[in-house]
């Protein structure tokens, strides 16, 4: 057994007959598993097999989690569709169904059936077209009834998608791991997309890797970390895991790292003062996805001339990156810290460059 792995198996886990150890994902998906179990928008990464068509389809969760975009066009497809399967039973009920259909030629028919069911459907009637058989009266009472609870039900939807609080928080591309106060820290952020105010918001991070040995048994550890809650989540948060002595990474490299199959469950909770409601959103880094020597970017502008600061939303995402492996890494992340009390700034040697500029003048690798 290597030093790393004395160091790994004197950190202190959830014991194996813990309930609480694999955070009920269960111990055969925690075992069997080889895919990550957060996706990377927060759905977990499992498969329903056994269940009929009606028994797993969930309409209302799919129409409320739906973007704004793809819920009005599928309003729009089933409105199309309602009329087009109103308009072919007016036209197979007989030439004269409708009022009008005497004074066209069979292909014009249809096009009259679709605008006359648009008019039922939405109780418009202006009374230029009118059923002329009882087939025609059947059609045009069930129609309107189904007129009615389509709308009622649109309605419904759009209510509850209105009233349903969604935390809008976009997570950074990569978490990183950079020196952090005299050690190294993990770290990744997090942003307030919306203009609305979260407060009291919550963090909670455990990392979950396979065992040492070989072992395919996996442990779910939980993170500790600098501040695991912020009281005001306006803009941005950058969330930090110290690596020091007592933390589960410490000694662990990157390769390491990957090859014990490794991901950070990350669950943010806080309340939303606009909907007077608890919010809430998950996310996962594998191990591919976390840059080792790397350095998020600076989100403030430089002040205004009233001293007013911004953020620039544009980039939560970009980060510098600088090899651990080179000579004077660490320094480079000083000298480069907008904020570092020893460092370019605050030597003014970037004084000429910053002075009419709007972003930080430093390249940064792609």
């Amino acid at each position: 057994m290597s030093a790393l792995d004395d160091r790994r198996a004197s950190v202190a886990t959830p014991r194996s007959d813990d309930p609480e150890a694999d955070l009920g994902f269960g111990s055969v998906v925690a075992r069997e598993s080889r895919q990550r179990f957060l996706n990377r928008d927060g759905t977990f990464n499992v498969r329903r097999d056994g269940l009929g068509f009606w028994q797993s389809l969930s309409a209302y969760n799919y129409l409320l989690s739906l973007s704004w975009p793809k819920f009005l066009g599928c309003v729009a497809l089933a409105y199309i569709a309602t009329n087009t399967i109103f308009a072919m039973l007016y036209v197979t009920a007989g030439a004269h169904a409708l009022t009008a259909f005497g004074n066209e030629a069979a292909p014009l028919r249809f096009a009259t059936a679709f605008f006359f069911s648009v008019q039922t459907l939405a109780t418009i009637g202006y009374g230029s077209v009118a059923p002329a058989n009882f087939i025609a009266n059947i059609l045009v009472t069930v129609e309107s009834l189904v007129g009615l609870l389509g709308f009622a039900m649109v309605g419904g939807f759009v209510f509850a998608r209105f009233a349903h609080p969604t935390a809008e928080i976009m997570f950074s591309d990569n978490a990183i791991v950079a020196p952090y106060r005299g050690m190294n820290g993990l770290m990744f952020r997090v942003v307030n997309k919306k203009s609305n105010q979260i407060v009291d918001l919550e963090a909670k991070v455990l990392l979950s890797r396979r065992k040492q040995g070989g072992t395919a048994d996996r442990e779910f550890i939980p993170l500790k970390l600098e501040r695991d809650r912020v009281a005001f989540f306006p803009l941005a948060w950058t969330v930090v895991h110290p690596i020091d002595k007592d933390s589960p990474l410490f000694g662990e490299k990157e390769s390491t790292f990957r090859r014990c199959d490794a991901e950070l469950l990350i669950l943010i909770n806080g309340f939303d003062e606009t909907f007077s409601q608890t919010v809430h959103t998950r996310s996962s880094y594998k191990g591919d996805e976390m840059v080792w020597g790397a350095k998020f970017r600076s989100m403030f502008n430089p002040p205004g001339e009233n001293g007013e600061i911004s953020v620039d939303m544009g980039v939560p995402r970009g980060m510098w990156e600088v090899r651990m492996s080179q000579p004077l890494a660490r320094l480079a992340f000083y000298l480069l810290e907008p904020a570092s009390d020893d460092g370019l700034v605050a030597w003014n040697y970037l004084d000429d460059q910053l002075k009419d500029a709007k972003t930080y003048p430093i390249a940064r690798k792609k």
